[in-house]
C-alpha cells in the first residue's frame, strides 16, 4: 500500500526503508555482524561500545557523502538552528576583534531564518545588515557585489536556503572576491546532503536534521579547526564549539537515537548514489513543479527563477477563496502537509532528499486537475 505523500517542511518525510529498518531495530539492535545486542538504541549508553560504533560509522558517513576536508570537525549538537543563532556568535564573533562583546558580525536578509539569525545574535554581537530583500518581499537574493560588508566583521551568515521564503543560494558567495576578511558561515538547514558544499569558501555550515536527515533532535555543526578556542568567556560550556570537539560531540548526553536514524539517513543516501545523485533527482523534481507553476493560470511562485529553491517551493492560489478546497482535496489525495507557513500563507511543497519524483508526479496531476475543475 502507497503511503501518502508527506510534503511538510520539518519534521519532514524519511525514506521508508529507513523506517522500517528502524522499526525492525527498535527493541535489539544489531551490530555490523548482525548480532543483537539484547537492547535498542534508545537504551544504549552513550558511552558503550554499541553506541559508539554507532556514532563513528555516521561521523564518516557523513564525512564521505559531504566531501568535508580533514581539517573541519564534525559536530553533534542539540537545539536546532535557532539555538546556532546564538551559539554561532558566542564562538565566532570574537575572531577578529580579540575582545569580548565587541566583536562584530554581517548578515544577509533573504527571509525568516536570516532575519531570526540576525535578531538573536544582536543579543552578543555587533550585528550588522550587509544587505535585504525584504523591502522587494524576500523575493530574490541582493547581488554580493552589492553587499555592504563591515571591515571588521568576523563571519558573515547567510541561510543558503529559506525554508519558508523558497529562496535558495545556488552558488555560495566568494569573500575573498569581496574583499572581506571574514567567515562565511551558512546555515543549510533545509538543503543539507542535497548538494554539494564548497568548503574552499565556508568556515561554519549549521543545520538542524529535521527536514533531510532525520527526526528532530539532532543539530549538525561543521567547522574549520583554526576557528575552534574563540568563544567569548560567556559561552556555556556545552555550547563551546572547541570544548564539544575535544570530546567528540559528548561533552553531554547527545541525542543518541536522533544520531543513530541520521545514520541511517547517511547509509541510505550513499545506496542511492551520494549526494551528487541526489543533486540531479532534486533538480528534477523541482524543475516539474516550478514549469507546472509557471504553466498555470492558477497557481503562481513569487520568487525570482536563479535563486528558487529545490527544497522548498511556495506557491500561492489566484483566488485565495479556493485555498480550503485545494487543501481537502490535496489530503483525500494522499497529499499531506502542503499549508504554506502561516507567515506568508498560501502554499508550500517541501520536496527534500526522501520525496520521491513519483509524489511530484501525484502533486502535480492533482494541481492541473484542481485547476481544470476550479480555474
Amino acid at each position: 500500500m502507497q503511503r501518502p505523500y508527506n510534503f511538510s517542511a520539518g519534521p519532514a518525510t524519511l525514506p521508508q526503508e529507513v523506517l522500517t529498518q528502524a522499526a525492525d531495530e527498535m527493541l535489539n539492535w544489531p551490530d555490523a555482524s548482525g548480532k543483537r545486542c539484547g537492547m535498542g538504541v534508545m537504551e544504549m549508553s552513550h558511552r558503550g561500545k554499541e553506541f559508539i560504533s554507532i556514532y563513528t560509522q555516521a561521523e564518516a558517513d557523513l564525512r564521505e557523502l559531504l566531501a568535508v576536508p580533514a581539517n573541519f570537525q564534525i559536530l553533534f549538537m542539540q537545539g536546532g538552528g535557532l539555538a546556532e543563532n546564538a551559539i554561532v556568535p558566542l564562538n565566532l564573533s570574537t575572531l577578529r576583534s580579540g575582545a569580548s562583546q565587541t566583536g562584530g558580525a554581517d548578515f544577509v536578509l533573504t527571509g525568516s531564518w536570516s532575519e531570526k539569525s540576525f535578531t538573536e545574535a544582536g543579543k552578543y554581537c555587533n550585528a550588522h545588515i550587509a544587505a535585504s530583500g525584504k523591502s522587494e518581499g524576500f523575493t530574490h537574493i541582493p547581488a554580493p557585489q552589492t553587499w555592504e560588508l563591515s571591515e571588521s566583521a568576523s563571519y558573515v551568515h547567510i541561510c543558503s536556503n529559506e525554508t519558508i521564503n523558497g529562496i535558495e543560494f545556488h552558488t555560495l558567495p566568494d569573500l575573498k572576491a569581496l574583499g572581506s576578511k571574514a567567515e562565511l558561515v551558512i546555515d543549510f538547514s533545509s538543503h543539507v546532503a542535497s548538494r554539494g558544499v564548497d568548503w574552499s569558501r565556508v568556515g561554519l555550515a549549521f543545520g538542524g536534521a529535521q527536514k533531510n536527515l532525520g527526526p528532530a533532535g539532532l543539530t549538525l555543526v561543521v567547522v574549520r579547526e583554526d576557528l575552534l578556542g574563540h568563544a567569548m568567556a560567556i559561552c556555556p560550556s556545552a555550547f563551546n564549539y572547541q570544548t564539544v570537539a575535544k570530546n567528540q560531540s559528548m561533552y553531554n548526553t547527545p541525542p543518541t537515537y536522533a544520531i543513530y536514524m541520521a545514520g541511517l539517513i547517511f547509509q541510505w543516501l550513499k545506496r542511492q548514489g551520494g549526494v551528487v545523485a541526489m543533486e540531479a533527482a532534486n533538480k528534477a523534481k523541482a524543475e516539474l513543479l516550478y514549469r507546472t507553476i509557471d504553466a498555470s493560470g492558477l497557481y503562481f511562485n513569487r520568487v525570482q527563477k536563479e535563486c528558487r529553491s529545490h527544497m522548498n517551493v511556495p506557491f500561492f492560489l489566484r483566488d485565495e477563496s479556493l485555498n480550503e478546497a485545494f487543501l481537502i482535496g490535496a489530503k483525500d489525495a494522499g497529499l499531506l502537509q502542503l499549508k504554506g507557513h502561516k507567515s506568508v500563507g498560501g502554499m508550500r511543497a517541501s520536496i527534500y532528499n526522501a520525496m520521491p519524483l513519483e509524489g511530484v508526479q501525484a502533486l502535480v496531476s492533482y494541481m492541473q486537475e484542481f485547476e481544470r475543475t476550479h480555474g
